[in-house]
Parts: C-alpha cells; structure tokens; sequence
C-alpha cells in the first residue's frame, strides 16, 4: 500500500515527519502497512470491528446501544517519552491527591492566598459533609483519567483531569486483545509493554484502600445501571476483578453498616468503586437520618465504616476552573515545576479574562467548568456567529461557570477510512492508579480520535473512535 498520499495537513503527525519519512518509532508498522493492498488494509480493519462487536464491547448513545469504534493503526509513544509522561502524570496526581486532603481539612492553601475561597466554595463538585475526612492511607484520588494532548508542535499539554468517575479503560483492554489476535508478531516485534494486569492492580488498589483491621475487604462496583453510558464497562471491570456489581436497590444500611443484598443474605460492604457522581449516592433509600444518600455515606466514610474509590469529594479537582490552579498546587505542595504543562487558560470570573475572552470568541475554545463528554462545550473557529453571541451571554451572566483556552491544533494520526489513510485529530487519556505507596501508571491508556475530518472533539459521546495505544518497552 503506496502512502504518498497521505496528507499531514501541516499538523503534528504522529507517524510521518514534515520530511515525508515515518517517525522511528511506527518505522516498523508503516512497513507492514506498504506490504498491504488496500483491500487487505480494509479487510482488517473490518475483521477488527467485528470483533469487537461480537464480545459486544458497547456504549450507550442516547437510547441507542453501540459498539464502540476502533481504527486498527495503533498510537506508538516511545519509552523515553513515555518515562516523561509517566513522571508528569505521578506529579500531578500527587499534588491533586495533596489538594483534596487539603480544601477538606485545614484549607492552607486557600488560606496562603493561592486558591480563592470563593472558587472552592462555588465548585459545584464540592461536598461539605466530605470536611474532616480521612480516608484510608490518605488516598483521595484511587483512579484517574488525565487528558492530554499535543499542539502543532509536538509538545504535550494537559487538557483536563478526571478525578470522579474517569472511564474508558475497558475499551483499552478490549482493544489490545483485538490487536493481540490480528497482529501478534507485530506487537512483539515492536516490543510493546503488556496491559493486561490493569483489573489486578485496580483490585490491589481497592482492597488496600478498605478501613483498618478488615482482614478479607469485601468490595463492590456501584453502578447506576444498564441506563449508564459506561454500563458495559462497569460489568466488564467487575466481571474482570471478580467481584459484584451493585446498583442502588441492591445496597441498604444495616447495624450500622453498608450492605450488600445476595442470594445468600446480607453481605457487609467495605469499598465501594464508584462509576457516578453524587447523584449516585442520593439515589440510595438509607432510612430517614440523614438528609440524603450522600450524607448518609459520607458519615460512614467518617466512621471508617466504609472507603469509597475515588473518594467521595474528588470531583472538585475536575472543576475546570480549579484546573487552571493545578500547576501553583505542584508548586505550593511538592515545590517543584510543573513537568507537563496546562494549555494556557483564561477564567472568566476574572474581570480581564473575561473581557479577553468576549473580544476573542472566534479564536478561543469556552468550556464549562462542570460539564463533560464535549458538552457545554464552544470551538470558537467551527462556532457561527449566533452560537457565540449565546455563549457570550451565558459568559456574562454566569461568569463563574466558563473558562476559556487557545484553540490547540491537535495533533493528526493516520485513520482507516474504506480503503484508505486519513488524518484525523486526536488525544490521550492515561490512567493512573494511587496505591497509596505506589502511583501506577498504566503503560498506554486510551487514545481516542475525531471520525470526522478537521473536527477537534473527540470524545466518544460526540462520535469519536478509539485506537489502541502501543508504549515501547526498547529505544527506537
């Protein structure tokens, strides 16, 4: 298969140079893919797709249940840039794991002047019956998804941090067995870290986590249900480690404890992996002493009745708001500089960045510091004129609620599309595991890419695919 053709579009292309030669590290995929007719490219492509369809690796789009597309061309990051990827992540959650335990305790740095008050207070992820917690080994943050991506040159950024529910990672799972089964010689002669021990270390992580003196931790994946985006997922992760999965009818208060209704009776609960947000626990009928389920779990946190994964209050470290403190928290707390970087970032509750980003509309991407999946969510250059004027009101009257950042060209990967390569935009998600003496970061993680040509979301609720993510153990 003749790539001539293939057009970088002037972006950072992860498998071809500005010269028109591969990067050393795909040298050996894009090889193969030369042995190639393109019948035999889309052959593959296709037996890819019905793989992963035939072990029914889906998620949920609206009413519609969907197999989860891949695009066979795997991402390559070689090991020493890996090693600097893996350096940056462990800071980072390290630092936002110090900032949890901080704004929920004695709140030094909002004191010290380096967070303001009304920016905690206002987070709408923020939960104050959380103040005064201390959860086993002091790990707040269990698991987290951090985004990042790269800009026309090359260099890596931060785009956010998923500290309550991040997800995806049974899809990276899935999606190297399908790669084992296509292409084997392949991966080993690229010599490429294995990820199959993830379920195992994500079990490791939450029976250390459980409250002190349970020899045997019992612990549950807590799930809102098949309604769930992420419902494959939360049974696949449950499934892999062994353990239930429980959803709120399944889960009542008893003798002071949380329990597990079984076919063999009431079984206490220990840990509870959470896969949603507060509303998740305000969905939980505990009794009348509390004003609601989330109360009523955190008072059990309290006690060292129950540990939750991540923690119940995590979710103010996702404000992306508060993002934009991340790299004076590595400073504040580690006294270190930041190794990965933020996009620049502009908020809007400051007077001067507001007016900044009003004049600037057409060349910013606005977010909202709550939301998720691409929602809430303006690309100022793709926007027309009356979807910026409407952003521009919600700006001026919620100012709180939206940040803004430099519009990033994100870097291109080649994408199967028929018979042919096309460049399409893309990003990473990571996963890091806080084990408490260990930060774990998962070799790869979940890249995901924009199906449609020049469009820079790519998250799978706006129609993004996924590709698999191979780290080299070797240098190129």
């Amino acid at each position: 298969m003749n790539l001539n053709y293939y057009d970088t579009q002037d972006y950072y292309d992860e498998y071809i140079l500005s010269s028109g030669k591969p990067r050393p590290e795909v040298a050996s995929i894009v090889e193969w893919l030369q042995t190639l007719s393109p019948q035999e490219l889309q052959h593959y492509q296709e037996t890819a797709q019905k793989t992963l369809a035939d072990r029914n690796v889906t998620f949920k789009a609206g009413d519609e249940e969907r197999v989860f597309p891949f695009d066979l061309i795997p991402r390559v990051i070689p090991a020493d840039q890996w090693q600097y990827l893996k350096q940056g992540l462990q800071q980072r959650v390290t630092a936002l794991n110090l900032f949890c335990a901080d704004i929920y305790d004695r709140q030094l740095i909002v004191k010290d002047g380096i967070v303001p008050q009304e920016i905690i207070d206002s987070a709408v992820n923020f939960i104050p019956e959380c103040r005064g917690m201390k959860p086993p080994s002091g790990v707040w943050c269990h698991i987290s998804g951090t985004d990042l991506v790269r800009d026309r040159d090359g260099k890596w950024y931060v785009l956010e941090d998923n500290l309550r529910v991040p997800s995806g990672v049974s899809y990276t799972l899935e999606n190297r067995r399908v790669m084992e089964l296509l292409l084997p010689q392949l991966l080993e002669k690229l010599a490429i870290a294995p990820v199959k021990d993830y379920p195992q270390q994500l079990l490791k992580t939450l029976l250390n986590s459980a409250p002190k003196g349970i020899d045997e931790p019992n612990v549950v994946v807590f799930s809102p249900g098949k309604q769930s985006s992420a419902y494959f997922e939360h049974a696949y992760l449950a499934q892999q480690m062994g353990v239930a999965l429980a959803e709120a009818q399944n889960l009542m208060l008893k003798d002071g404890y949380l329990q597990l209704r079984t076919a063999e009776g009431l079984r206490r609960v220990d840990v509870i992996y959470r896969r949603g947000d507060q509303e998740l626990f305000d969905s939980l009928n505990l009794g009348s002493n509390h004003s609601s389920g989330t109360a009523a779990i955190a008072d059990l946190c309290q006690q060292g009745k129950l540990a939750i994964a991540n923690a119940l209050g995590t979710g103010v470290a996702d404000d992306k708001v508060i993002y934009a403190y991340v790299p004076k928290m590595i400073r504040y707390y580690l006294n270190e500089e930041p190794i990965l970087p933020n996009v620049p970032t502009y908020l809007c509750w400051e007077a001067e960045d507001r007016q900044y980003v009003l004049d600037h509309l057409d060349e910013l991407v606005v977010k909202s510091a709550s939301e998720e999946g691409g929602h809430g969510m303006l690309v100022g250059i793709q926007a027309s004129a009356s979807e910026r004027e409407e952003f521009a009101e919600k700006i001026r009257s919620y100012p709180r609620r939206y940040m803004a950042q430099p519009t990033i060209c994100l870097s291109h990967i080649p994408t199967i599309f028929g018979d042919r390569l096309e460049g399409r935009h893309t990003d990473l998600r990571p996963y890091i595991i806080h084990q408490g003496d260990e930060i774990y970061v998962y070799p790869g993680g979940l890249t995901r890419v924009a199906m449609e040509k020049g469009k820079l979301v790519v998250n799978s609720s706006q129609g993004g695919g996924s590709k698999d993510t191979w780290v080299k153990t070797t240098a190129s």
